[in-house]
Order: structure tokens, then C-alpha cells, then sequence
């Protein structure tokens, strides 16, 4: 039996974000073209599975799909209400739905698929049938909130799997690491005031939602202390991500001593993205994954889930995610990154300056690891 699962569906490439995509309605079962304007197409995604598949590395693992995500699981998280008008618009033909959320056609569909994906791979993992999975989600889902869809996100793909798997097989303790550029939100709104997630999101500082940093939110009640934001400088790169890996999130992880890891996995802190302004290269990526997955082998017998987000460089994207699916299946391939050395440039340039380095300091001792 392969050690990794990988979750994937074709549905998932299709889902659309309808009028903001400068297509016009040409019917159910014309896929969304390549090249539509929106920054969340399908390509970055579609592209990272061609490129898992042509390197080899997709023989490496178990591909499947996954059952969408039943109406109980969605109530876990969700109401009626939210669940409703988000499927009344879908069924209409998409539109604005949410902030910065557009929709199309059967997105609804598409995104209980996409939940359905996440709670498939955190159910194997946990019940021992595969050590780890990644779950090619779409659309994502760290900004949703229970009745609020965000930054291109309908549906809290994370949480959702999270409840599910504690409805059905008792799941206690889980960490989710967020180090999508942008804040999770939603996961942190949905565990605000439970000791049983520890939610850490490491995060561009004031980047989306617009004007966020979040270092002093800790939670509340019960969930006091297990909500950790890190907020970075525009301009981190490799260094100043691994400096708060090992000196904040790490140490977070072995107080916490998690039954299971779960990665909220965006790509958008890489050097390339359009929508963020941080220098990411795939080997970033990738000790972050080899960091991760060894606190797991410490703490939950290498029970980890990997749950993608956002990154919308259609051309870098893919040697990122290989990166992070190399380090899941320990299993490298001739695959050679075209942009590291220039992004590695771009950063060694910016240096990890003082200031970024003294920040981190600040909130590790703010959280009592210094």
C-alpha cells in the first residue's frame, strides 16, 4: 500500500467564478477556458496535478476522488440559511456571492465536492489507511466563516473535515498550520473559543483581509492561548519563514502534542504570485512540509494532511506544490525548479533584515517560546 493518498477530482478544475471571469454562459458542459481573468482559474491547480503526473510522482501515491460533503457535515459548520442562498445562486448561474467571492454554475456542487475531498483525506489518515494525504481542494476554504463566503472561498473545507472526522471516529486534538500568504481567517473565527484546535496562520502583515495582522488575537473562553497569528513583512522570504517555523510554530506544535496535522496549504507567499508580496521558492515550501511532517512523526505517528489553498502563479505554483508532495511521499524527482535561483536572488538582495528578525523575536516571546 502507498503511504500517501492524493485527492483529486475533475469537477474541481471546472468550478467557475462565472461573470468576474470575462466568459459569457455557454453552456453545462463547456469547461472554464484557460486564460479567464480571474486570478483563481483552474490552471494552477490543473497544472500542479500534470506536472505530479509527468514527473512521475503521481505513481508514488494513491490518487482518488472523494464522496462530496453530506448536508450533516456542512451543519456542523455552516446554517441552513448560508447553505440556501448559496446553492439558490449557484442554480441561477453564479454571480457575486460573498466579499471578493464570485461564483458560476454549479459551484455549489463543486465545492461540497471540494469539502468532500478534504474530510476523505483526513478520514484516511486518521483510521491508519494511508500515513499522509494531500487534497487538491477547489475551490479553497480558510476565509469562509460559517455564514459569510471570502476571498474566493464558499465553503470551510478545513473545519468541515475536522468536525466530520470527530463526529464519526472521536478526533481530539488537531493543529492547523495556515501558511497561505493570506490570514485564515475563517478556520480561526470557527475554533475562537476551543482548546481542542490549535489554529496558527503565518501570514503577510495587513495583506487580506485588508488591513489584518491578528499578533494579538488569542482566542477567548476555553480557546484562550490556542490561536497564534504571525504576521510577516512584505518582502519575507525563505529565512525569516523558517526563523518563525523553528522558533514559533514548532514549539507551538510540542506543547500542543496534536492527534493529528493538518496544512492549510497556499501558495501565494511565493516570489511570483501576484497577489502577495513575499519571496517563497519551492525549496521554502518544501522544509516547511519536511518541518512539519516531523513534528507529526514525533507527536501523532506521522498522521498529516496537506489541504490546498490558494497561489494563483500559474507558471510557479506547480514547482511549489511538487516540492511539498516530494517531502509527503519521500520520494524525489528529476523535476528542477526554473525559478528558484531567481527568486533565491531576489531574496538574498532583500536580506533577512533586522527588523523582520526582531519582529519574530517579539512574538515569540509574546507567546512565551523565548
Amino acid at each position: 500500500m502507498k503511504k500517501t493518498a492524493f485527492l483529486n477530482d475533475e469537477w474541481c478544475y471546472w468550478h467557475s467564478t462565472g461573470l468576474y471571469a470575462g466568459i459569457l454562459p455557454v453552456g453545462s458542459w463547456v469547461q472554464v477556458p484557460s486564460g479567464a481573468s480571474h486570478a483563481e482559474s483552474p490552471e494552477t491547480k490543473r497544472r500542479l496535478r500534470n506536472l505530479l503526473d509527468v514527473s512521475g510522482l503521481l505513481k508514488q501515491m494513491e490518487s482518488l476522488s472523494a464522496e462530496a460533503a453530506t448536508d450533516e457535515d456542512l451543519l456542523r459548520i455552516h446554517p441552513q440559511h448560508y447553505l440556501d442562498e448559496f446553492k439558490k445562486v449557484s442554480d441561477a448561474g453564479g454571480g457575486a456571492f460573498g466579499i471578493e467571492a464570485p461564483i458560476g454554475p454549479g459551484s455549489y456542487e463543486i465545492a461540497k465536492l471540494s469539502a468532500g475531498l478534504a474530510c476523505a483525506a483526513v478520514e484516511k489518515v486518521y483510521t491508519g489507511e494511508f500515513q499522509n494525504a494531500y487534497s487538491l481542494s477547489r475551490p479553497p476554504g480558510h476565509h469562509c466563516l460559517p455564514d459569510q463566503a471570502m476571498g474566493f472561498c464558499f465553503l470551510a473545507n478545513i473545519p468541515v473535515a475536522i468536525e466530520r472526522a470527530k463526529a464519526k471516529f472521536g478526533l481530539g486534538k488537531v493543529v492547523v498550520i495556515d501558511w497561505d500568504v493570506h490570514h485564515g481567517n475563517g478556520t480561526q473565527h470557527i475554533y475562537y473559543d476551543r482548546d481542542d484546535v490549535l489554529s496558527i496562520s503565518l501570514h503577510q502583515d495587513k495583506c487580506f483581509p485588508p488591513g489584518y495582522s491578528g499578533d494579538t488575537d488569542r482566542g477567548e473562553g476555553k480557546g484562550e492561548g490556542y490561536n497564534i497569528n504571525i504576521p510577516l513583512y512584505a518582502g519575507c522570504g525563505h529565512e525569516a519563514y523558517l526563523y518563525a517555523f523553528e522558533n514559533i510554530v514548532i514549539p507551538a506544535i510540542d506543547q500542543f502534542k496534536p492527534e493529528m496535522i493538518i496544512v492549510a496549504c497556499g501558495y501565494d507567499a511565493n516570489g511570483l504570485d501576484p497577489l502577495a508580496r513575499m519571496l517563497l521558492h519551492s525549496d521554502s515550501f518544501r522544509e516547511m512540509t519536511r518541518l512539519t511532517k516531523q513534528a507529526a512523526e514525533k507527536h501523532c505517528d506521522g498522521k498529516l494532511v496537506i489541504v490546498h489553498e490558494g497561489g494563483y502563479a500559474e507558471s510557479y505554483v506547480p514547482f511549489c506544490g511538487l516540492a511539498v508532495v516530494e517531502e509527503l511521499t519521500g520520494h524525489k524527482t528529476s523535476v528542477e525548479d526554473p525559478c528558484k535561483d531567481l527568486i533565491n536572488e531576489q531574496e538574498q538582495a532583500e536580506a533577512f533584515q533586522n527588523f523582520q528578525k526582531q519582529r519574530i523575536d517579539e512574538l515569540t516571546e509574546y507567546f512565551g517560546f523565548k
